[in-house]
């Protein structure tokens, strides 16, 4: 009994003494830190560090102290997944670190699984996201803010693509993924990407730089792990890429490898003139320089081997972030407890001791904590966003003149560039902020202050790959000599011609395509540029779309088009080609108009105008010589009666449209070629079932057959003119081809040696010629811009004068429309018009002299007796009189009437 009795007593003892314990608050909690030491962020971060904890231990406000436990990783994920488990094993309740992405990686599905949260101050992957690794907490800018600001760089400057030189981890391929992605926004892309080992091999260095010096950007990129040694740089140097036609950008490794330079070093970094790099902005404040002053003491002291970096005032918040999400979790929790994984009790393991791994029963409040905790530090503001990094405080834009480091702007996520830093632009942005981006002068490679192009087209020791076709025919245009295997040709002379306008050295090589005996296709040439044979490809190469969509193409040097060549004969031989362009009812219709004409001016003039009176004889000749001169406009006759105007007036617009028309038709008819085959135009060429030739090579076969579903069948290839020819003069019948489709510029220098073949119709496409250059290549706005200049300037048509007009120029052979005979039904409307004009004067004047004459008579009957008037001749007698009395002058008539209205008393005897 009384055994028993001790017994219960002791078991009360111990659970009094056990929860006594386990709710006292305690005094020391251990913390850990993963990260190589002998780096140049090591070496900044683990004294900073060790000043947090003395600053946190030594502060009255934080209640509980750290114990800060430190493993040196040596940059190795293996060491470093050891090291955490070591750390996990001595019940460290978060881990700060690593700075090594890949580590990171592997030592966040740890922290998941114990649920330890794991701060990084150093880690920048983008790809180490909240929902991956939910325990994994950045106090340092990701690498997807860096990127963006990057990329805004590129595009401040209007560089359109750069080559990126990595390192071949998931820091460096992962951060230049997102590079890669905020360039496309910007409509810019990475032409190259130079990947390098971690340990930044020279010799390997030197073989990647110098075959980038081949590619056309001139425009680096550098990411990779900070390095004292500045290999990448020293390289450069010892290739001379450090001269002014490169441009080289550094991520913020290299502002922390300078900022931890000793201040004796920092003079001696002439060869890095002109760099561009970007710094993670940390505001100035009163703590910041304090701990500058006392990091000067520890480097007297031997604590700190380097100069303080960005990446050792986050080290150093990193902490302080640590010791405020513990207190309060102490405050709320009392204590800290961890507890057995049951997953890893059911592994049966043998000698790894894995089972002492356990798991932190209060992570997940921890790391809840550490996420809401809010507090300015040496870095900046310490605040966390949703994807668990720290808000962006934005970026210094460095740039490195001689042995000086200048700011020349900031950049922040929000505003884009500015003079002034974020921090001080916070409440001031407006929506215009964007709208004004500014940088200070840089000083560039070389010492230019002038921004750098950023490419270069070619190089001597890889010069423009220029793609020739070598024709078989129409030599004239563009080929290779087989002598002296020399291009040359019209094309030729235009591109270099162009090629002198352009503000750089452009070095290139001519590379004959096709094997000179027959065209080659043309399409296959430019697919040949599109898939990188080629860089260029220059000749008589027709702007079409489907090449549109595969390679960029030059301003048009020269228009051309689609014409149809058929055989034709000469009308110009006839002697009586003059009469051709009316038919023989509009010379009739026409003569007989002008005897009308000539009658009823002669009738309406004749009582009043001296000039229609005289002899019978002289009256004929006025009469119709009055009518045909007014062909001519001489006639020294005039008009004076109203009725007599009129006709004239309608006469003479008549006479304006028929003799406009007629000189039109007869100026076609000595010009223009007449067709000796029913073909008039690409309708009626499309309807008939005759063959069609084109040139080999041409892109007309593929227009007529896919865009004028033209059979294949009817279509026969021909290589030369003299095939054109041959198949012309025997046509359809006899084995040959009805018509030609060909481009203009072919067909004109053909039918320049050819009297019996001519175009038919107008072109019934229009295009140009051009040269076919790669996609977003920069020569091909360069070369358009050349050839807007030699056309302006005449050239142009001097190069073509050169080539095609040696034996003095032939024009283009008209169009082979023939004109048609001017036919009656085009005019009658207008002839309806004159003649009813000409019959109602007529009728009118007829009436008149009617009225006169009636009255004239009557008055006459009046003043005699009527036995003496003759019934039997009074018929013929009045007709007699009614001529008689017409061929009287108006005014006689007038005066006669006057006579006997009023006549003169008689006097008395």
């Amino acid at each position: 009994m009384k055994e028993l009795v001790i017994l219960l007593l002791f078991v009360s003892i111990w659970v009094i003494v056990s929860g006594f314990v386990c709710c006292q608050r305690p005094a020391v909690v251990n913390i850990g830190a993963i990260f190589t030491f002998d780096s140049v962020i090591g070496k900044a971060a683990k004294p900073a560090m060790e000043a947090a904890v003395s600053d946190v231990n030594n502060d009255s406000r934080i209640r509980t102290k750290l114990n800060l436990l430190m493993d040196d990783v040596n940059s190795s994920v293996f060491l470093g997944t050891i090291d955490a488990f070591q750390l996990i094993e001595k019940e460290v309740v978060a881990i700060i670190g690593p700075q090594v992405s890949g580590i990171a990686h592997m030592i966040s599905s740890i922290a998941n699984g114990l649920q330890v949260p794991l701060i990084s101050y150093a880690a920048t992957d983008p790809t180490l996201s909240a929902l991956q690794f939910p325990f994994f907490v950045r106090t340092t800018q990701s690498d997807s803010y860096q990127m963006a600001a990057m990329a805004d760089l590129v595009d401040f400057f209007r560089w359109k693509e750069v080559i990126v030189v990595g390192v071949d981890d998931d820091y460096g391929r992962n951060g230049i993924a997102a590079l890669e992605e905020e360039l496309n926004k910007k409509m810019a892309k990475i032409s190259y990407k130079l990947m390098l080992c971690n340990q930044l091999d020279e010799s390997e260095v030197m073989d990647k730089l110098s075959k980038s010096k081949l590619l056309g950007s001139r425009v680096y990129v550098v990411h990779v792990n900070p390095d004292p040694k500045l290999r990448i740089f020293t390289v450069a140097q010892k290739l001379q890429m450090m001269t002014d036609t490169y441009t080289w950008l550094a991520t913020d490794w290299l502002s922390a490898t300078l900022d931890s330079f000793p201040p004796t070093k920092k003079t001696s970094l002439g060869f890095l003139q002109g760099v561009v790099g970007l710094r993670q902005h940390t505001p100035e404040s009163s703590q910041k320089r304090a701990l500058m002053s006392r990091w000067k003491r520890m480097q007297q002291k031997g604590s700190a081997s380097s100069e303080l970096n960005t990446y050792g005032l986050q080290a150093y918040d990193t902490v302080w972030l640590v010791a405020y999400a513990i207190d309060r979790f102490l405050d709320e929790h009392k204590n800290i407890t961890f507890s057995p994984n049951s997953n890893i009790l059911h592994m049966k393991i043998s000698g790894l001791q894995i089972e002492k791994l356990k798991v932190f029963t209060g992570g997940n409040d921890l790391r809840d904590i550490v996420l809401q905790t809010n507090f300015t530090g040496l870095s900046g503001q310490i605040q966390f966003n949703e994807d668990r990094n720290v808000f962006s405080g934005g970026y210094d834009v460095l740039n490195i003149d001689g042995v000086s480091i200048r700011t020349v702007g900031y950049w922040s996520n929000a505003a884009g560039f500015s003079l002034s830093p974020p921090d001080a632009r916070k409440g001031k942005q407006d929506s215009n902020c964007c709208l004004d981006q500014r940088l200070h002068n840089i000083t560039w490679p070389g010492g230019k202050s002038k921004t750098p192009r950023g490419w270069v087209i070619a190089v001597d020791e890889r010069p423009l790959r220029i793609g020739v076709p070598n024709r078989a025919s129409f030599t004239d245009f563009v080929t290779e000599v087989h002598v002296s295997h020399k291009i040359k040709g019209y094309c030729i002379d235009v591109f270099l011609k162009a090629l002198e306008l352009v503000p750089y050295h452009v070095p290139y090589m001519f590379q004959p395509f096709g094997n000179g005996r027959s065209n080659p296709k043309y399409d296959d040439l430019v697919k040949m540029v599109a898939a990188d044979v080629f860089d260029a490809a220059v000749g008589d190469i027709a702007i079409v779309t489907n090449r549109t969509k595969i390679v960029d193409f030059s301003q048009p040097y020269a228009s051309t088009g689609l014409v149809i060549v058929a055989p034709i004969r000469n009308s110009k031989s006839s002697a009586w080609v003059f009469l051709k362009p009316f038919t023989a009812e509009m010379w009739c219709v026409t003569a007989a108009s002008f005897v009308v004409i000539a009658v009823v001016i002669w009738v309406l003039e004749h009582r009043v105008n001296d000039d229609f009176r005289g002899p019978p004889r002289r009256q004929l000749v006025t009469m119709f010589m009055f009518s045909f001169s007014t062909l001519f406009k001489t006639n020294k006759e005039t008009t004076v009666s109203p009725l007599g105007k009129l006709v004239m007036v309608v006469w003479l617009f008549l006479l304006m449209v028929i003799t406009a028309s007629y000189t039109a038709s007869l100026t076609s008819i000595l010009t223009i070629q007449q067709l000796s085959s029913p073909i008039t135009g690409i309708e009626s060429l499309i309807a008939s079932h005759w063959p069609i030739g084109y040139q080999t090579g041409s892109f007309a076969y593929n227009y007529l057959s896919e865009t004028l579903y033209i059979a294949r069948s009817r279509l026969v290839p021909l290589g030369s003119p003299e095939e054109y020819e041959s198949a012309l003069r025997r046509g359809p019948s006899d084995g040959g081809v009805a018509a030609i489709v060909d481009e203009l510029p072919y067909v004109e220098l053909f039918l320049s040696s050819q009297k019996d073949f001519g175009i038919i119709g107008q072109p019934f496409t229009r295009g140009g010629w051009g040269f076919a250059f790669q996609r977003e290549s920069p020569l091909a706005l360069d070369i358009s811009t050349a050839i807007l200049k030699l056309s302006e300037n005449g050239e142009l048509q001097k190069i073509y004068e050169k080539w095609f007009c040696k034996m003095g120029c032939h024009g283009e052979k008209k169009h082979g429309d023939g004109p048609n005979q001017l036919k009656l039904t085009s005019f009658w409307g207008l002839y309806i018009l004159c003649g009813a004009f000409a019959l109602t004067a007529l009728v009118v004047f007829l009436l008149r002299m009617v009225r006169q004459f009636v009255r004239y008579k009557r008055r006459q009957l009046r003043c005699s007796s009527p036995s003496s008037i003759s019934p039997s001749t009074r018929c013929s007698h009045v007709i007699y009189h009614f001529f008689d009395f017409i061929d009287e002058r108006e005014e006689a008539i007038k005066k006669m009437f006057n006579q006997r209205e009023h006549p003169h008393p008689q006097a008395n005897p």
